[in-house]
């Protein structure tokens, strides 16, 4: 997926969780083969330029393009795989939707204390010691040294959507016109994949998104303006200072 990606399994031994951990990063390779836009022989690609009919599409291709449409319908058109130019772009969802598979692989396995970080998005499950929880760091979108806000997290996901490492690459799908009202929006959600889409969807919206995704399953939404200001939980209509 071009992004680095870790997993913390705090107590485990290597040789005893190496072939589950394997397991699990599989499932982000695979979606990275089916889903990638830019490899022009994957699933989502062939489809695009429909080259697959709709009636074969593989059951993974079918769930992403139904995670999208429900996020789409929900936030009145914003959240879209549809780019301006009309072409498909899946990455709003899978990014969640695989490492989510992951976190799952590695549940059903057995672990129940572990920190996976997707280029950034985390799901956290258990505690690294008894006691605490994970701490999660949100980077501030002005200053790649500084630590906008640390979440401590249980069995839970934290995803970000900004400006500041892809530029304007999300977009309102409403209007086909790129996102600006915010540069950064974060979520705290029960899963990955509904914190990732969420986040996305938060920085179409601009700042009314922040109630709206406490509507929609977010515990915690934090959110910046371009002037810094911070827009946070339910307050999105009293933004403080950062």
């Amino acid at each position: 997926m071009g992004i680095p990606m870790s997993l913390d399994v705090p107590g485990a031994r290597r040789e005893d969780v190496w072939g589950l951990v394997t397991d699990a990063f599989e499932q982000l390779h695979a979606a990275n083969r089916q889903f990638s836009r830019f490899d022009p022989g994957s699933e989502v690609s062939r489809y695009g330029r429909g080259e697959v009919a709709p009636d074969d599409l593989s059951d993974e291709l079918r769930e992403v393009l139904a995670v999208a449409e429900r996020a789409s319908a929900d936030s009145g058109g914003a959240f879209s795989v549809r780019r301006p130019d009309g072409s498909l772009d899946t990455d709003g969802v899978v990014k969640g939707w695989a490492a989510q598979r992951a976190v799952d692989v590695l549940r059903a396995g057995g672990l129940s204390s572990f920190c996976l970080n997707a280029g950034g998005d985390v799901a956290a499950a258990g505690e690294p010691e008894p006691g605490r929880g994970w701490s999660v760091g949100v980077r501030h979108p002005a200053d790649a040294e500084r630590v906008l806000a640390v979440l401590e997290v249980r069995d839970g996901a934290v995803a970000t959507s900004g400006l500041y490492e892809r530029g304007h690459h999300v977009w309102d799908g409403r209007t086909g016109e790129t996102a600006t009202e915010l540069v950064a929006a974060t979520v705290v959600a029960g899963d990955l994949m509904t914190a990732d889409v969420l986040a996305t969807t938060v920085l179409a919206l601009g700042p009314p998104g922040v109630e709206w995704a406490h509507a929609h399953g977010a515990a915690a939404v934090i959110a910046v303006l371009p002037d810094g200001r911070v827009l946070t939980g339910g307050a999105a209509r009293q933004a403080v200072p950062a």
